[in-house]
């Protein structure tokens, strides 16, 4: 479940636009309960003493996630998300379509706010009928009375606060202005997660507007209007979001182990394997072990381990050429796992084995990963058949085409299901030789880079794009039974059908599969 969406808290609209007649500023009014922000600047529609046209209006959008950033530590702390590093956090908001003009090629700037403030329950957004707090000049009121801001139009952070370090403040450039909001605010997610309400950074969320040069009339021209889909949108996926985004896939060789070759890289010569510890059906850490290091060991076999270890080769976890052991290490919660390379094969002579060779030997078939500490074997897992790589004296075909199967697809999910999907694939022109039992169990095509999207079905909204950029968050696992993802159902809007599809990158060649796995939602 690599990606989690947290929406906003309270979210409101403030400016000193004029009212209708141009006469008075509204700088009173309050939008809170809007379904809808804006954003915008407007040049020269009334005239100063002198006859020239050179008023300036002005509108900016707050949004506050102080309870969504109290799920994320809360989440945090029962690992549903990762440590701070191993993750990404995102600001996403969603174009608002709108008959009125739209300004192109501008700049907005996302600036933490730096004072506490309330939403308000103000709706209107044309006649600015609604008064409250907060709005262009008043943060906020209670029984003590009425808060300023201290700068009109809001407080932010847009300098230096503790020894010079900046503040996380942001922009994106819209071409079009029909553009959504999707920044990096990982900076500024964790500096509110680690605040606790006692730093400079305290979360009171963000304002966002136009630059100081595009807002403040000196271009002598209007940026009018940009509108983003509040919280109160009717439209499940377009409420404003703090979108948590991150790499959870786990790629383990088991089922697509090789040998060594001096035919590929030393990267792709490393294989990993994983141990998990299920206890009562739920994974725990080994309590020798907790989140420390694990030993592994290979052991060769025709049909169960053998008492000698195969010697590793140096690299991958391994430090000397006579040890025996990899060492591995945590992953997360009775998870475990260990990288090296061997050049072992399955197919030598008892002189290959060297001194870890009994003369009785002759041939191995299959290789077994027994993992343990320097006194105690915890788990020795299944046969391993290796793989070796081979080159061709042929061309083969630039791109190979696959048949994918989610084999454990169900028509309905719940809203508040967790579920794990499992992709079986082969080649397309795959054509099995049966020689002896026809009941034979078919071996799934392991995918190595392979990624999974979700669409709804009745408009086509893109829910999950492909996660292939720097944070490869919709990328598959997979183990020695095929590939396999998770999806929190929580994510999609109940009520609806959805659909899957999957594309998978082969040495930088890029494919969609024509497959569409469909479910609904309840």
């Amino acid at each position: 479940m690599p990606i989690l969406r947290y929406t906003a808290s309270a979210d409101t609209t403030i400016t000193d636009a004029y009212k209708f007649g141009l006469q008075t500023r509204a700088t009173g009014s309050n939008m809170g309960e809007s379904d809808s922000l804006q954003i915008f600047s407007i040049y020269g529609q009334t005239s100063g003493s002198n006859g020239i046209f050179t008023s300036v209006e002005k509108s900016r959008s707050l949004i506050n996630f102080s309870s969504s950033v109290d799920q994320i530590v809360v989440d945090r702390t029962a690992n549903t998300i990762p440590a701070s590093g191993s993750m990404s956090f995102y600001l996403r908001m969603f174009n608002a379509k709108t008959p009125f003009t739209l300004p192109k090629k501008f700049t907005l700037m996302i600036h933490p706010v730096s004072r506490s403030w309330q939403e308000g329950d103000g709706l209107d957004m044309e006649t600015y009928i609604d008064t409250g707090y907060a709005n262009w000049d008043m943060a906020s009121s209670d029984s003590s009375g009425v808060t300023a801001w201290t700068n009109e139009g809001g407080d932010y952070h847009t300098g230096a606060y503790v020894a010079g370090t900046s503040v996380p403040s942001y922009s994106q450039y819209l071409e079009k202005g029909t553009e959504d909001l999707e920044i990096n605010i990982t900076a500024l997610v964790e500096e509110w997660i680690s605040s606790n309400g006692e730093t400079a950074t305290a979360n009171y969320g963000v304002g966002i507007m136009l630059t100081s040069s595009q807002e403040d009339g000196s271009a002598q021209r209007s940026y009018y209007i940009k509108k983003f889909f509040a919280r109160g949108t009717e439209y499940f996926f377009k409420q404003p979001v703090i979108e948590a985004r991150w790499d959870d896939s786990r790629k383990d060789d088991r089922g697509d182990f090789y040998l060594s070759s001096s035919l590929v890289s030393a990267t792709d010569n490393l294989n990993t394997l994983y141990l998990y510890n299920y206890v009562r059906g739920k994974l725990q850490n080994i309590p020798d072990v907790g989140t420390g290091t694990i030993l592994l060991s290979l052991y060769s076999g025709s049909s169960s381990p053998t008492s000698y270890k195969f010697l590793l080769p140096i690299g991958g976890g391994v430090v000397s050429d006579k040890q025996t052991n990899v060492t591995g290490g945590y992953v997360s919660t009775g998870i475990y796992s260990a990288s090296f390379a061997t050049t072992s094969s399955v197919s030598q002579t008892p002189a290959y084995f060297n001194r870890f060779a009994r003369s009785s030997d002759t041939t191995v078939q299959y290789l077994y990963d027994v993992w343990h500490s320097e006194t105690t074997e915890y788990f020795t897992g299944s046969a391993i058949s290796p793989k070796t790589y081979a080159a061709n004296s042929v061309v083969l075909a630039d791109e190979i085409k696959w048949v994918t199967k989610i084999t454990n697809l169900k028509p309905i999910y719940r809203a508040n299901e967790k579920a794990r999907f499992r992709l079986f694939t082969r080649t397309q022109n795959w054509s099995p030789t049966i020689y002896t039992k026809a009941t034979t169990a078919i071996e799934p095509t392991i995918i190595r880079d392979a990624y999974y999207k979700i669409y709804r079905i009745y408009d086509n909204l893109e829910v999950i794009s492909y996660g292939t950029g720097s944070i490869k968050y919709t990328q598959l696992s997979y183990d020695a039974n095929g590939n396999y993802f998770d999806v929190d159902m929580k994510i999609l809007e109940p009520g609806y059908s959805y659909g899957i599809k999957i594309l998978s990158i082969d040495s930088g060649v890029t494919q969609e599969n024509s497959e569409i796995y469909k479910f609904r939602v309840e």
